[in-house]
């Protein structure tokens, strides 16, 4: 764990009686007005450095580079065409999200939902069948590869994208739940219910269920104490999953190639070099990723194995990139947030390029106009076992409608940006309800807006109405031929509003895909032995740190 998260604070309430001394003569540039004053209503500058590190995390500075292809496109999909793009800085954790990581989060959510909403838990599971193959005997990775210890620091596999998000918006709510406990202002609950448990969303919003050991002290004389607030800055950004462009840009660790504002070097791979080979002398001709090396050749010949691997390898094997960051090629390819379109490298923005917005808002009480969070818990469908009307990509008809409803319901609240309910719904008690932005809702005040006039762009430029064979006929013409869009899902494509973006290669798949340019797409209900993930967080304030 990040040294820089567990360090003890000094007090706050220390901190706030020193600044209501040295700044008691710290007056506005803009009024002239003194701030942390009783006497002029108590308007507040806290104390406060920088954003500190989450555990877990890497510090990853941002900057410029070529996204996209870097050597021959061997598949012809030209669906990624380099384009020069800015990343802000942001931070990526250091490993995989392990076995062990995955079933600390299964025991928490069995924890405090098994008793009253176990379906909340059972949706939560990985799909541990899907290791088994036709032809192939893999049922010991069935059975031992998620529970035993001997991996329980080996990469979590068979995790949809779903599943990942609502991973990150528990690690978030904990990671939080744990800066108030450190810093005393929460008593630690050994066993926490389904109706208080700590949801940071909910806490900012004046909703959060449960109580402080103790308030902050305020500068308002006529409410002396007072929630912790945003503009506090103690609690951490959202946990996420990165964006393509982050996630590639941190893959080639360009940092370590850079003299002052010179790349000298570009990079197939996340290291130096067009092999896959380490050319150091202490450990030269080692393998320095694990994937497939050639036809049936998944680890080497006993005696000296070449990656010393047959399937997945512990998420601290082999050798970091320039920034830190262990297995970026090989291993398990990774889950990133974007909704797969072949030219989103050309139609995306050149700063901090992404595909898959949704834009929100919290959904707030028509009687008060206070923000809203469910208080009833999950309302779910029973499963349908039996699968008989096969699709294109493997799963019944039936079952995708099913585990649709079921597994975007549980986690669409978690991603405010990609995935929020157009009704309202959260099913998970507790946290805040999310509605799409409406034009026909009048405080969302979208006909004033310049930069945007709508809430779903997942398709702007490409599979919407603009940028349709059938544009030219009008959208009445449009809307008759809607079962012949750009993508026709199921008959000639496998491309829609649930296709998302994996990088990088596995350890079931050949050297061309451990280059961090190549992209691959799978459904978001969907999951794979060779697909895992980590998580991101925003950085707030300087790219770099005070440090320079």
């Amino acid at each position: 764990m990040n040294f820089n998260f567990i360090k003890s604070r000094k007090s706050l309430a220390i901190i706030f009686s020193v600044l209501a001394v040295s700044c008691a003569k710290e007056r506005s540039s803009t009024t002239g007005w003194n701030y942390n004053n009783p006497d002029n209503g108590g308007f507040e500058k806290v104390p406060y450095e920088e954003q500190e590190t989450g555990p877990g995390l890497v510090l990853i500075e941002g900057g410029s580079f070529s996204m996209g292809r870097t050597e021959t496109d061997v598949t012809y999909e030209w669906n990624n065409v380099p384009r020069r793009v800015t990343v802000s800085s942001f931070y990526l954790d250091e490993t995989e999200v392990s076995n062990f990581s995955y079933l600390e989060y299964l025991w928490w959510t069995s924890r405090v939902f098994g008793p009253t909403f176990p379906d909340i838990y059972q949706k939560a599971l990985p799909d541990t069948l899907v290791w088994r193959e036709k032809l192939a005997y893999n049922e010991p990775y069935v059975e031992y590869y998620l529970r035993h210890p001997a991996y329980r620091d080996y990469p979590v596999v068979g995790i949809n994208w779903l599943q990942a998000n609502e991973f990150c918006a528990w690690r978030t709510d904990r990671v939080n739940e744990f800066i108030l406990i450190r810093e005393g202002l929460l008593d630690h609950v050994p066993n926490p219910s389904d109706q208080d448990y700590f949801s940071t969303e909910a806490y900012l919003s004046g909703k959060w269920q449960g109580q402080l050991k103790q308030k902050l002290p305020s500068f308002d004389e006529q409410n002396p104490e007072r929630d912790v607030r945003m503009e506090d800055g103690i609690f951490l950004p959202k946990y996420r999953l990165p964006t393509e462009a982050e996630w590639e840009y941190a893959a080639y660790g360009l940092i370590g190639n850079t003299i002052g504002e010179r790349i000298t070097d570009r990079r197939i791979y996340p290291w130096n070099g067009h092999g896959i080979r380490n050319s150091d002398d202490k450990y030269i001709g080692q393998i320095q990723g694990n994937f497939v090396r050639g036809a049936g050749d998944m680890m080497g010949t006993a005696g000296f194995l070449n990656d010393n691997a047959d399937v997945t390898a512990p998420v601290y094997s082999y050798w970091p990139n320039d920034y830190g960051l262990y297995n970026m090629a090989g291993n398990v390819s990774e889950w990133v947030m974007d909704v797969y379109r072949a030219s989103t490298s050309q139609d995306a923005d050149e700063f901090r390029p992404f595909r898959g917005n949704v834009f929100v808002t919290q959904v707030k009480d028509s009687t008060d106009g206070t923000i809203s969070t469910n208080v009833d818990g999950p309302v779910f469908q029973k499963f349908v076992h039996k699968v008989n009307v096969p699709t294109a990509h493997g799963v019944s008809g039936e079952t995708t409608e099913i585990t649709d409803s079921v597994l975007t319901v549980l986690t669409k609240d978690a991603q405010n940006y990609s995935n929020a309910p157009s009704d309202g719904k959260s099913d998970i008690p507790g946290r805040v309800k999310w509605r799409e932005v409406n034009a026909a809702i009048s405080s969302d005040n979208l006909d004033e807006r310049r930069n945007y006039k709508t809430s779903d762009y997942i398709s702007y430029l490409d599979g919407d109405v603009n940028s349709s064979l059938y544009f030219q006929d009008g959208e009445e013409a449009y809307s008759e031929k809607a079962d012949k869009l750009m993508y026709e899902y199921a008959k000639t494509s496998l491309i829609n509003d649930k296709a998302r973006v994996y990088k990088g290669g596995s350890w079931r798949d050949r050297a061309y895909w451990l280059n961090p340019g190549t992209r691959r797409y799978l459904d978001q209900r969907q999951a794979t032995a060779h697909i895992g993930f980590r998580c991101a967080m925003v950085r707030v304030g300087s790219p770099v740190g005070l440090g320079k």
